[in-house]
């Protein structure tokens, strides 16, 4: 099986690089079943987008701020300043943000936004919309239901990836091989991530030594209801507080403000931690949407609505309990602003698979959408221009165990530990013990699929542990 691209995951990044690709090239999207797993699917806020031209400086400072002044500027530059043109382009071919009874797109404000600039569709359901619309637009051939388990690399090129499906296994070759697999949401016991979201790809980026960039950098949302028995958690999106909700104790007081005086629009950091803090000091935090109308909350968050409405709470009458939970990684396989993994040839990581250095130490909210619509386009404009025509090679294929016995119950300690140690306070301590875990259980009998999160999880305690200082959602205090 050869291909002019073959592309790894079927979110946003992917599929909108595929839209972007000439007909004429043959592609194949590969995607782990059901392919609408993805996070792009389950992204409730929006799409961030400067305004107008004269909306982009701000649109680079907000970002800039918000990731703590370790974005690659040119970086945030490329993102802001291609914002409308990729906007622009989805609504030419046909999709549709939602407007106002003039026709007018409607922009919402989210934490850290200097001004609203947020699209969305079907209210809160931006995602699912976009995962729908891109699939039923693509030209590439899609073939679910399959893992990626390992890239074919030799003297710098990637001749293409092996592939599982059920019992069977086998190479598939490309001239161009793009990662856009997602990220790292299963590592953790509380995420909002899809479940497929398993960091099988940065797992095998460290295996074969690829650059690995900012993966101590891992974002937690403030406001999701953890309470349900799924490993996804359920998101109370940011634009929620963005159009009035506020975060209250059990006595209705908006402590936040005892931390920040922006309260409930703070960077997703210093509310998490807040919320974090008020908990382990004995309180309960709810959302609470009393500024809404029952008409505006059913119309602008009907999948809230309706999700909360099922579990029982008369929302927006009622109050609903929240807590932070793991969200996004700023890390990823290190890439340059046109999505090349550096040092490779023909290999691209677009997405929260690739560190690009747009987020920096903290991701501005909603920018996420963008960087995945941004950067794929970039990285099919790059391997238009490099026009690469690989020589054909056969690659033997190595005979990979995906699993055993002990791995489940070795999973579900990597997440307690990743979740108690490795989350929002951290301490040098309960890093160092976290490690010495990780060592441990790769000196073990272990599937390869564990050991790919392994040493997923090994690359973000490692960092942690050489970031001395805290910044942005890296937070370390004491021993």
């Amino acid at each position: 099986m050869r291909y002019d691209y073959v592309i790894v995951g079927a979110g946003i990044a992917g599929l909108y690089a595929t839209l972007n690709i000439p007909k004429d090239k043959s592609v194949l999207l590969l995607s782990k079943d059901p392919i609408w797993e993805c996070n792009t699917f389950y992204a409730q806020g929006g799409v961030a987008t400067a305004v107008d031209e004269e909306d982009i400086y701000a649109h680079i400072e907000d970002t800039l701020k918000a990731g703590a002044g370790l974005c690659d500027k040119e970086a945030v530059e490329i993102l802001s300043r291609n914002s409308i043109l990729v906007i622009e382009d989805l609504i030419a071919r046909g999709f549709e943000f939602d407007r106002d009874e003039e026709g007018n797109l409607l922009f919402t404000k989210e934490a850290a936004h200097s001004r609203p600039r947020i699209l969305h569709a079907g209210g809160d359901a931006t995602g699912r919309e976009l995962h729908r619309f891109l699939l039923q637009n693509t030209h590439a051939k899609v073939f679910d239901g399959v893992i990626v388990i390992d890239l074919l690399i030799e003297d710098g090129i990637c001749h293409g990836v092996t592939v599982r499906q059920g019992a069977k296994q086998f190479n598939v070759y490309a001239n161009n091989v793009f990662l856009t697999s997602g990220g790292i949401g299963s590592l953790y016991e509380f995420h909002t991530n899809a479940k497929k979201i398993s960091a099988d790809i940065q797992g095998i980026a460290a295996l074969k030594g690829l650059p690995l960039k900012d993966m101590e950098f891992t974002q937690f949302h403030p406001t999701v209801f953890v309470y349900n028995k799924r490993a996804r958690k359920f998101l109370l999106t940011e634009a929620l507080r963005g159009e009035g909700a506020t975060v209250v104790d059990e006595e209705g007081r908006r402590f936040l403000f005892d931390y920040d005086p922006r309260g409930e629009l703070a960077p997703r950091d210093i509310v998490s931690r807040a919320i974090f803090r008020h908990q382990k000091a004995g309180h309960k935090v709810y959302l609470d949407f009393a500024a809404f109308s029952e008409e505006f909350f059913k119309k602008r968050f009907p999948n809230i609505y309706r999700t909360f409405r099922n579990l029982g709470y008369a929302v927006p009458f009622d109050r609903v309990p929240i807590s932070p939970a793991f969200h996004f990684i700023m890390g990823g396989i290190k890439t340059d602003t046109w999505g090349k993994v550096e040092g490779m040839e023909n290999l691209y990581a677009v997405g929260e698979v690739a560190c690009s250095g747009v987020h920096g130490a903290n991701r501005l909210a909603s920018n996420s959408l963008l960087e995945g619509l941004v950067f794929s386009k970039r990285a099919v404009e790059d391997s238009l221009i490099q026009d690469r025509q690989i020589r054909p090679k056969e690659f033997r294929q190595l005979p990979f165990v995906l699993t055993k016995s002990e791995d489940k119950a070795l999973k579900e300690r990597l997440r307690h530990i990743m979740w108690h140690k490795v989350g929002i306070i951290r301490k040098r301590g309960e890093l160092e013990e976290a490690l010495e875990f990780t060592q441990e259980v790769l000196e073990q009998d272990i599937g390869y699929l564990l050991k790919l999160r392994v040493l997923s999880a090994k690359a973000i305690i490692q960092a942690a542990l050489n970031r001395k200082e805290s910044v942005g959602a890296h937070y370390i205090e004491g021993e």
